[in-house]
């Protein structure tokens, strides 16, 4: 059950004192939950877009200017696509398209398949979209390692040159009124590359990183246990500077406008077949399935 006491839904920043080791820490409780409910999800699926989600906000709070970022995994495995959108305001949200009978029959013999697994062979994508007005920057590396955490450090080591370690862990948890909710919790750490002021700087990387292995999922995923309490219990030996909090929630940009403004692009014939009987087109929005229902009148005349 969820403490009121211990902030939840927030992603921060922190250093490692005199040490050359950032990182940043996520912890989502409502904001995850909505996400995932939002979608009949087998567990397996909904697990991997819970990572996604916060492996989107831990890299995305890092972003210095107002815009988004995109993770994204496409296979051809079960789960043939899933993506995390993060908006620099603390805006978050998720789909997946996948094969159920596929995704049942990858789950024999596995309490919990990984990214690999699922995904099959593919493709992990992180974009940068900074506006209209700005070019996006986007970075491509192939699908390597079980986990979705395996796949990030991997994207980070070949389109950054950055060392870099990744945690996530998603799950459900009591809720206090006799059901569960889903969490998630990330955890990054990053290495800045030595210079000529610091000299050898792999010995602080390499405690760091024994530091990191200790995490356990349950600690990232237990809502009692705030960030802070956990950066103390890993670092307080050699210090560690915590930088402001971000707020997360569950939000779409969907909206009545944007679904007639995409319906108006079709052809009249192509939008008249998608009259229901009651006279109206129904949309759902993948990402947070909510339907909409359009008059056909109020679209005009065929683009």
């Amino acid at each position: 059950m969820s403490n009121p006491s211990v902030p939840d839904d927030l992603v921060g920043a922190f250093q490692i004192d005199g040490e050359p080791v950032r990182g940043r820490v996520a912890r989502m409780g409502p904001a995850i939950d909505e996400i995932l409910r939002g979608h009949d999800y087998p567990e397996p699926v909904a697990n991997l877009l819970g990572e996604a989600c916060a492996l989107a906000a831990l890299v995305g709070s890092n972003l210095k200017f107002d815009g988004r970022l995109i993770v994204e995994a496409r296979g051809s495995g079960p789960v043939r696509y899933v993506v995390a959108d993060y908006d620099t305001s603390g805006g978050l949200r998720g789909y997946c398209r996948y094969d159920a009978d596929e995704v049942e029959s990858a789950s024999h013999g596995f309490q919990r398949p990984g990214a690999r697994s699922l995904l099959g062979d593919g493709v992990f994508i992180m974009t940068v979209d900074l506006g209209s007005d700005m070019d996006r920057y986007q970075g491509i590396t192939a699908i390597e390692g079980e986990t979705l955490a395996l796949c990030a450090e991997q994207y980070f080591a070949q389109s950054e040159q950055t060392p870099t370690r990744v945690r996530l862990a998603v799950g459900q948890t009591a809720n206090g009124e006799g059901g569960e909710a889903w969490r998630a919790g990330g955890f990054l750490i990053q290495y800045i590359a030595e210079d000529e002021a610091r000299g050898s700087t792999i010995e602080a990387w390499d405690r760091s990183q024994a530091f990191f292995e200790t995490i356990g999922e349950d600690e990232l995923l237990d809502p009692a246990l705030s960030s802070n309490h956990l950066l103390y219990r890993l670092f307080h030996e050699d210090g560690v500077r915590v930088f402001g909090s971000k707020m997360l929630r569950a939000f779409c940009r969907c909206s009545q406008d944007r679904i007639e403004t995409v319906l108006k692009s079709f052809p009249a014939e192509d939008r008249e077949g998608m009259v229901e009987p009651d006279g109206k087109i129904r949309v759902t929005c993948e990402f947070c399935s909510r339907v909409y229902a359009v008059e056909p009148e109020n679209l005009g005349a065929a683009a």
